[in-house]
C-alpha cells in the first residue's frame, strides 16, 4: 500500500509499504480521509517536542485524524465490527497502569499516539491497524469529511466542558485555526457568547462569516479563556483577560517554553487546565455532529490526494483552497 512517509525534518515521501496486517485484538481500516493537523506540520519540521526528547524518532508514518472501514480482523476481535464505519482514539494507554485504569490512558507514561509516538502507524496511508477497543463508530449520517474532524472536535470539545461556563456567559478563544474555531462551535451550541482573537485577515474573515465576533484585539475580561494558539505570549495574554476566579484552558502548544506569571494566577484565583489529546471527547463530538448543533464542514479548505501531502506539510495550499485553515486527505489511488 502506499503511505506518507516522514524521513527527517523537512523530508517526506510517499512510499509502497507492506500491506498492515491485524493482530489479535486489532482491527484493518480502509481510510477514507484523513485530516491533516499542527502536530503533522511539527513533525515534518522537526519541532515537534518529542522528537527533541527523543520519544519519537523518524523515520515517521504521521496521521491521527481519520476516519475509514473495517475490512479485516485480527484473531479475537469481536466480529460485529467488520464492515463498520469508524474513527479512534489517537491515545492508546498500556491498559494496566493506575492512569488506564482510571480513565487516564491519554496520560499514560508507556502509551502509543497514533502517527505521532510508539509503535502505530498514522492514517495518511491507504490503511491501518488499531486496537478495536479504540474504535468510535460513525453514523451514517456522518460523510467523511465530518468523520475526519471527529478527532480534532473531540479536542476541541473537551477544552470547552474545561472552560465550565454556562449559557449566556462569555468566552474569548485565542487563535482562530481549526481547534479555535471548532472551539467556537461547540461553545455556541452550548449557548456561550464567543469573541475569537486572530492574527490572519482571512481567517478573521470566516470567523465573521459563521457569525463570530473576531479580530486582533479585545478589551476587558472574560469568564473563560481558550488558548488554542501556538503563541509563546499567548498563555500571557489569556491571564491578563480573564475574569478574576474563573478559568484558562491551555490546548495550543508553542515551539518554545511559554512564561506565566504564577503570582497572578494565584492573586486572581484563576483556576487553569490542560488539554491534551480527545479521547473524552470523541463521543460528544460525534453527536454534535450527527444532530447538527455543530457543522464544521466550513473549515475545510481543501481535500487533497496523498501525493500532495508533502507539499502541503511545508506550506503550499492548493490555489483553489477556500478559506477553511484545514485539509482533509483522500488516500485512494488516483
Amino acid at each position: 500500500m502506499r503511505a506518507l512517509v516522514l524521513t527527517g525534518p523537512r523530508a517526506a515521501e510517499v512510499r509502497t509499504v507492506p500491506d498492515p496486517v491485524p493482530g489479535p485484538g486489532q482491527v484493518l481500516v480502509d481510510v477514507e480521509r484523513a485530516g491533516i493537523c499542527g502536530t503533522d506540520v511539527e513533525l515534518f519540521t522537526g519541532e515537534l517536542s518529542y522528537l527533541q526528547t527523543g520519544i519519537t524518532t523518524y523515520p515517521v508514518r504521521p496521521g491521527h485524524e481519520w476516519c475509514g472501514t473495517v475490512t479485516a480482523l485480527g484473531p479475537g476481535t469481536d466480529p460485529g465490527w467488520l464492515g463498520a464505519r469508524v474513527t479512534g482514539d489517537t491515545m492508546i494507554g498500556c491498559g494496566r497502569c493506575p492512569r488506564c485504569r482510571s480513565g487516564r490512558h491519554h496520560v499514560c507514561a508507556d502509551r502509543d499516539e497514533v502517527g505521532i509516538r510508539g509503535a502505530v502507524p498514522g492514517a495518511l496511508a491507504e490503511r491501518l491497524t488499531v486496537p478495536a477497543h479504540t474504535l468510535h463508530r460513525l453514523p451514517g449520517s456522518l460523510d467523511a469529511t465530518l468523520g475526519a474532524l471527529v478527532e480534532p472536535g473531540g479536542n476541541a470539545l473537551r477544552s470547552v466542558e474545561a472552560a465550565r461556563l454556562r449559557p449566556g456567559e462569555r468566552l474569548l478563544v485565542l487563535g482562530t485555526g481549526t481547534i479555535g474555531l471548532l472551539a467556537a462551535l461547540f461553545a455556541r451550541a452550548q449557548g456561550v457568547e464567543v469573541h475569537l482573537l486572530g492574527r490572519e485577515p482571512h481567517q478573521i474573515a470566516l470567523a465573521r462569516s459563521l457569525g463570530f465576533a473576531a479580530g486582533e484585539s479585545t478589551h476587558g475580561t472574560w469568564d473563560a479563556v481558550i488558548d488554542a494558539t501556538n503563541d509563546p505570549a499567548a498563555p500571557g495574554l489569556a491571564l491578563d483577560l480573564v475574569e478574576p476566579g474563573r478559568r484558562i484552558v491551555y490546548i495550543g502548544l508553542s515551539g518554545v517554553p511559554s512564561t506565566v506569571d504564577t503570582r497572578e494566577i494565584a492573586l486572581k484565583d484563576v483556576t487553569v487546565a490542560g488539554i491534551l489529546g480527545a479521547s473524552a471527547g470523541l463521543p460528544g463530538a460525534i453527536a454534535a455532529f450527527a444532530d447538527g448543533s455543530v457543522d464544521p464542514r466550513p473549515l475545510v479548505g481543501a481535500t487533497i490526494a496523498l501525493d500532495a501531502v508533502a507539499g502541503a506539510l511545508a506550506g503550499r495550499r492548493p490555489a483553489t483552497a477556500g478559506p477553511g485553515p484545514k485539509l482533509l486527505v483522500d488516500p485512494a489511488p488516483r
